[in-house]
């Protein structure tokens, strides 16, 4: 997977530009967080850095990025060259990561639906509830699993659509192919049941386990309109995770 993403880091990049990621991915995203004034934060995946940096731009008092690209990580620390805000990125693997501290938030976008196994999920999951402190949470966005395959083609319109060879059953891949100023590109996500996610989150230690629909923001609206994104409301390629740690 590192390699992958190593070979396809500046496209990645680019892609964070659609309308999609800033109408609807960010904006959904920071209504979850809610104020960060203050509060330490540990971002899992987080390739390039885009939310690593705003993070800390809203006020996170210390932000540390972790992805398993190197290639990403190195756009990451390029950024921070150019505007130092005093964050520090680790090359790793979530699965792998072990304790790295006490954090108020730990937060991904797009980190669990690389989990081909519920073993994998744990795992994942056993990381993140280990770097929070009592009373923390974690927050994430997320492939929808639960998305009918007979919708994967209607969000083309917003850069992005998904594929399948085969069934959807736990560790089908869900192919997300991207086009971005005429160019492609691809990656695999997986299958696991949203019951699984839930089980999983559960058997690490996590409550009161929150599902939260994508939102359009009102600048959004107002420049394509409620029509555009109806599409992508109706099929909802992605949610919301938010959790607790007691």
């Amino acid at each position: 997977m590192a390699e992958h993403y190593d070979s396809i880091a500046q496209e990645y990049k680019k892609a964070k530009e659609l309308p999609i990621r800033l109408h609807i991915e960010r904006y959904t995203y920071f209504n979850m967080l809610g104020d960060i004034t203050g509060k330490s934060i540990l971002d899992l995946a987080c390739g390039e850095g885009l939310y690593t940096r705003q993070f800390k731009q809203k006020g996170a008092s210390l932000v540390v990025g972790v992805d398993i690209s190197e290639k990403m990580l190195e756009l990451a620390r390029q950024e921070e060259a150019k505007n130092q805000l005093d964050i520090q990125y680790i090359v790793g693997n979530v699965m792998e990561l072990g304790k790295i501290g006490d954090f108020d938030l730990v937060v991904a976008s797009y980190l669990l639906n690389y989990a081909q196994t519920e073993e994998q999920l744990q795992k994942m999951c056993q990381t993140i509830f280990t770097n929070l402190k009592p009373g923390g949470r974690f927050v994430t966005l997320n492939n929808n699993s639960e998305q009918s395959p007979i919708s994967y083609l209607k969000t083309e319109k917003y850069g992005f659509i998904k594929t399948i060879t085969e069934p959807l059953q736990p560790g089908t891949a869900i192919k997300l192919i991207f086009s971005v100023a005429d160019k492609q590109f691809s990656f695999d996500n997986y299958y696991l049941s949203k019951d699984t996610y839930k089980k999983v989150l559960e058997k690490v230690g996590f409550k009161d386990i929150r599902w939260q629909k994508m939102l359009v923001s009102p600048e959004g609206i107002k420049e394509f309109s409620q029509e555009f994104w109806q599409d992508y409301l109706d099929c909802m390629p992605h949610f919301g995770i938010e959790c607790f740690k007691y």
